[in-house]
């Protein structure tokens, strides 16, 4: 028990003895005010689609007889990339056709069985009943051939549907039929191509986090990157911001479109683009860093003979001349957490006190090293006269 007393009582000497040996030094950090650029930006990721892309389908089922297009092909409206086996839609417009004559006849028919009706029923020779019968007959044979011709119209245009057109210029970006397939449009339209209007006009979906998208706002600077080019920068602006919320794992997105333009079809649908959006820009503005604005001396820290002055204001900067502290007011703009622009109060090159900082200087005695438990150096004398 002796013994670590003993050792303990040894560690606070040399605790002391070391607190002696040096003293604490206060210095300032200082700051310039200089013209400089404030920005504030959101980073998202998103993927690069064509502005206008159309889904080419069919509205009738049948055999793919002929493709005239591939990937990549150009296109323009009204050419025909595809064509369907037409027998059957042929086989039915003629049949419908016949059905058409038919009831053109039928009419002809009851109109002359009318009109004899008519005339016997004006002269009192037949019942009120069979002139009757005879006009309904006369307007039901109206009818089926108004029936009979709308079936016509209908079988021409699932003729035509048999001949599939491009409705846009643009260029084949996928193909999902073959010639030989078999196609059913009963319950939904099948997607044979998707064709994009202008390749050299894309566009960036990024998906903006509910915490960032509050300071999203149409026009906004965008950079982005994409991994197929590492080493450029794509530029485009902030064309739409779009209310519809998605929920992914009780993640709150929104959806931005983002102009993305592409004179030299570097960018590809379906690219992930690493987005920045920039919310705040302010170029060329007087600043100052964010905690010269948070400084104020410390009358414990400084010397006798230093002195403070202060003033009114709500937010002020802090000079240093000679030994007095004087405050500046100041009107601030914007900030984004590092920087912030003055507006008014100081001119550019001004030096600001920023931060105070801390160090130790060592102090040693006239016989150097005071500490008695630090190794001495050697004494080579008395060796020399051995």
């Amino acid at each position: 028990m002796k013994k670590i007393s003993s050792i303990a009582g040894i560690v606070a000497v040399v605790l002391a003895l070391a607190a002696c040996s040096s003293k604490q030094e206060t210095t300032y950090e200082t700051a310039i005010v200089e013209r400089g650029n404030i920005s504030t930006s959101v980073t998202a990721t998103g993927t690069i689609e064509p502005v206008t892309s159309v889904e080419v389908g069919t509205q009738v089922s049948g055999i793919v007889s002929h493709i005239y297009v591939d990937y990549n092909s150009v296109v323009t409206a009204g050419q025909i990339i595809a064509e369907l086996d037409k027998t059957n839609l042929i086989s039915e417009l003629e049949t419908s056709r016949a059905n058409l004559t038919s009831a053109e006849s039928n009419l002809q028919y009851q109109k002359a069985n009318y009109d004899r009706y008519k005339q016997l029923y004006d002269k009192g020779l037949i019942s009120a009943n069979d002139y009757e019968q005879a006009r309904l007959s006369y307007v039901q044979a109206q009818q089926q051939v108004t029936t009979a011709w709308q079936s016509v119209k209908r079988a021409e245009t699932n003729l035509g549907y048999a001949t599939i057109t491009s409705p846009i210029n643009g260029v084949v970006l996928s193909k999902a039929v073959e010639e030989g397939q078999t196609v059913a449009a009963s319950f939904s339209t099948p997607t044979l191509f998707t064709i994009a209007q202008d390749l050299t006009d894309m566009r960036v979906i990024a998906d903006i986090d509910e915490a960032d998208i509050g300071d999203v706002r149409d026009g906004q600077r965008v950079t982005f990157t994409v991994d197929a080019f590492p080493d450029d920068v794509f530029e485009g602006n902030v064309t739409q911001v779009r209310q519809q919320p998605t929920t992914e794992s009780n993640v709150v997105t929104y959806e931005v479109v983002i102009s993305a333009p592409n004179t030299d079809l570097k960018l590809k649908p379906g690219l992930t683009a690493n987005v920045t959006i920039f919310t705040l820009e302010k170029n060329n503005v007087l600043t100052v860093p964010a905690k010269a604005l948070r400084f104020s001396p410390s009358e414990a820290l400084m010397a006798e003979d230093e002195t403070i002055t202060d003033c009114e204001g709500r937010n002020k900067l802090w000079v240093k001349k000679g030994k007095e502290f004087k405050a500046i007011p100041v009107e601030i703009g914007v900030t984004n957490g590092n920087l912030t622009e003055i507006i008014s109060g100081v001119d550019a090159g001004t030096e600001v006190l920023a931060d105070i900082v801390f160090g130790e200087v060592e102090e040693e005695s006239a016989q150097g090293n005071s500490n008695p438990f630090m190794p001495q150096p050697k004494n080579n004398n008395k060796d020399k006269k051995k």
